[in-house]
């Protein structure tokens, strides 16, 4: 089975914090384009959910630029961290490329140097 994790950093409205309704909407949107060829539990066919999916999300308010910072960090290393890549910048779905071109990170950003011994 193929897990991919969604990270994302929004910025809501003010006076709106409806994660819950914005990730069903980008689950729904997103499913209706695969083919529903996934095994599904008997629990997820009575409510109607695809296998594609897990139910719960995390969400955390961001507190101050340092934290933010960390965040992008933590999901520009993750497809390095679960071994789909060698380095971050082989992930052609990540911001980072968006990160480069700024500016804010070099291309061989949390690369190893490999020293000829």
């Amino acid at each position: 089975m193929l897990v991919i994790a969604l990270y994302t950093i929004w910025t809501l409205p003010p006076n709106d914090a409806d994660y819950k309704t914005r990730w069903a909407l980008i689950k729904a949107g997103f499913s209706r384009l695969l083919p529903s060829i996934e095994k599904k539990s008997t629990s997820r066919i009575k409510r109607g959910e695809r296998g594609i999916w897990q139910r719960r999300f995390w969400e955390h308010v961001i507190r101050d630029e340092n934290d933010f910072n960390r965040h992008v960090d933590y999901i520009h290393w993750n497809p390095v961290k679960h071994g789909w890549v060698k380095q971050v910048k082989d992930w052609p779905y990540s911001s980072f490329h968006n990160h480069v071109e700024q500016g804010i990170y070099p291309l061989n950003w949390a690369c190893t140097i490999e020293y000829n011994r």
